[in-house]
């Protein structure tokens, strides 16, 4: 009707679809699925709406951060693919990634080669 007022009835409402949290929040990362985990894990009696879009945001930064680090750690070793080992140098090549990440085990990781200045010969 012409000249109503308040909200668009009927067909014309439907235009603007769903939109997931995830799309809303601008992430990769399921939100839905993240605010299950908090929920069902009982961390906390009870859980915001915004836990689980920080909690993603998080996680999707770091896994960005670690999958550029190891990607050029790869290149430096002239893989075409991302292996453990790159992920692991790429760890303990970066200060903070060591910080938070320094006691997690990485399976096919290897150790990080690491001579002391005393062993070599000295030339005289």
């Amino acid at each position: 009707a012409p000249g109503a007022k308040g909200k668009a009835k009927g067909k014309a409402s439907r235009s603007s679809k769903q939109m997931s949290r995830s799309e809303r929040a601008g992430l990769h990362f399921p939100v839905g699925r993240i605010a299950r985990f908090l929920k069902e894990g009982r961390f906390a009696q009870r859980v915001g709406d915004g836990a689980s879009v920080y909690l993603a945001a998080v996680l999707e930064y770091l896994t960005a951060e670690i999958l550029e680090l190891s990607g050029n750690t790869a290149k430096q070793m002239k893989k075409s693919r991302i292996i453990p080992r790159c992920i692991y140098l790429a760890i303990k090549d970066d200060t903070e990634l060591e910080r938070l990440l320094g006691d997690a085990i990485i399976t096919n990781g290897g150790a990080k080669m690491h001579i002391d200045p005393f062993l070599y010969k000295k030339s005289n």
